[in-house]
């Protein structure tokens, strides 16, 4: 999995409609991770955070609701967006899910276009990188549809992992991100990778940002992973 391609957290107990929303979002490029009760989306969670959660409000063993609001309390996953589908269409209920954290609210039966507009612009706002967006960190630049990286407007030559790795460091400044993290990140989940390999990686990013005489951008927090600041 490459960082461009996200990942999506699908939680909706009724087969037949996970699995046509799983196809679709596959069709759309997303990889996606299927859960079928919110006991099952908090173990994925905790294995992995998603780029984006759709939640189905009502389930079995633990309710959307629930699931919504342990995922929002949580400093690691809060931001996370969350898109919660319910057959429920009163405006109390649209406006008790948007309160426990939502960030959009989908009534069934839904419209899949919208809904994919929907999670377009939801992704854009928490990884803007993945639309094409140019991202700046203090005098560094990374446009990610040229793929185009420069420091103090010169131009600085990136492998393509050592390019990954920046575009995931800059998509969220000043967090922390464990090797684990990288390593889902960066090479994917698919892929093992000895944890050693981000260290060498980082290294090489350093000296490719630093080649000029810039200060290191790159922070080690011992014993946590790294940050861009």
């Amino acid at each position: 999995m490459s960082v461009s391609q996200m990942q999506v957290l699908l939680v909706e107990d009724e087969p037949a409609q996970r699995e046509v929303l799983a196809y679709n979002l596959e069709a759309e490029g997303y990889a996606v991770r299927r859960a079928e009760n919110g006991e099952e989306a908090m173990m994925l969670i905790d294995e992995a955070a998603p780029d984006l959660i759709i939640l189905d409000w009502m389930m079995p063993l633990m309710s959307g609701i629930e699931v919504c609001r342990r995922v929002k309390s949580r400093a690691e996953t809060r931001e996370i967006p969350v898109i919660m589908l319910s057959a429920r269409s009163e405006e109390v209920d649209a406006v008790r899910g948007l309160d426990t954290g939502a960030d959009d609210y989908v009534i069934k039966p839904y419209n899949l276009r919208e809904l994919m507009a929907r999670v377009r612009g939801q992704l854009r706002r928490v990884r803007p990188a993945a639309s094409g967006e140019a991202l700046a960190y203090e005098d560094i630049v990374l446009n990610a549809e040229t793929h185009r990286v420069t420091r103090d407007s010169e131009e600085v030559k990136l492998g393509p992992t050592e390019y990954r790795l920046l575009l995931t460091l800059m998509e969220k400044p000043g967090r922390v991100l464990s090797r684990d993290q990288l390593l889902d990140l960066v090479w994917g989940r698919d892929i093992y990778v000895d944890t050693r390999t981000v260290d060498v990686h980082v290294a090489r990013l350093r000296k490719a940002l630093t080649k000029s005489g810039g200060s290191d951008p790159i922070r080690t927090v011992r014993g946590a992973g790294y940050s861009l600041g």
